[in-house]
């Protein structure tokens, strides 16, 4: 992405605000998260359920598809997956990862879904504001369990989250929104959650196939991942 004239030179430091009131390299970081492959979280009565699209690079068919991770468990009772820079999004999952192990030591009870969540949000943003670093260029998606119901929040590369009944990041994510927001419904089940997620991605236009995604569902009883099996009979 290149700026317009008259913002050029504005880019160049992640500390100055463009004449209209923009950090470009705020939007430069959506960008990359606008290119990474999709990821999409919905809520249902009892859970949580994310489905991933990992496209395989074509240049290398050698490599082996379950080394490539969108979805990751966090404890037992929060789960997440990214989309944009990888790299990226395994840094800040590895410090939500330590965060919730260090409130399980200290407080024994399990982390608090906001605060670990609002532990990585402030990582985001301080780098939106000091020079000498670049944003994270990844958008999260933080599934739980808070007080027995699922919850689902996206956090964006500014360091901005909100709270979603479903909702889709990365490639292609608002023509996977649009479907979700006409065929979501709150009481759905965990399979009924899998199969809208398969269906708002290939409305997209992504071709889904048994090595290409991966399903994780969060539910009270805790995290699990559908092996390529289980994940296959949705296809």
């Amino acid at each position: 992405m290149q700026a317009p004239g008259d913002l050029m030179g504005y880019d160049r430091a992640i500390t100055l605000f463009s004449p209209d009131g923009r950090i470009l390299q705020v939007e430069y970081a959506r960008k990359t998260v606008a290119q990474g492959s999709a990821a999409v979280g919905l809520v249902g009565k009892d859970s949580v359920v994310f489905v991933a699209d990992k496209r395989l690079p074509e240049y290398d068919k050698l490599i082996v598809p379950e080394s490539i991770e969108k979805i990751f468990k966090i404890d037992e009772h929060i789960a997440a997956a990214i989309s944009g820079m990888i790299a990226d999004g395994r840094a800040l999952i590895e410090k939500a990862q330590t965060n919730a192990q260090q409130y399980k030591v200290t407080y024994n009870e399990d982390a608090d879904l906001l605060l670990i969540i609002k532990g990585i949000s402030t990582e985001m943003q301080v780098l939106t504001q000091y020079g000498g670093a670049r944003p994270y260029g990844v958008s999260i998606l933080f599934g739980g369990i808070k007080s027995g119901k699922p919850v689902l929040y996206m956090l964006e590369p500014s360091g901005i989250f909100f709270q979603y009944k479903a909702v889709a990041i990365g490639e292609n994510a608002e023509a996977i929104n649009k479907p979700l927001g006409e065929d979501y419904k709150p009481d759905m089940s965990q399979e009924e959650l899998i199969k809208l997620g398969i269906k708002s991605m290939k409305a997209a236009g992504i071709k889904l196939s048994h090595e290409r995604f991966d399903i994780g569902i969060l539910s009270s009883s805790g995290f699990k991942k559908l092996d390529k099996e289980e994940a296959t009979g949705y296809l």
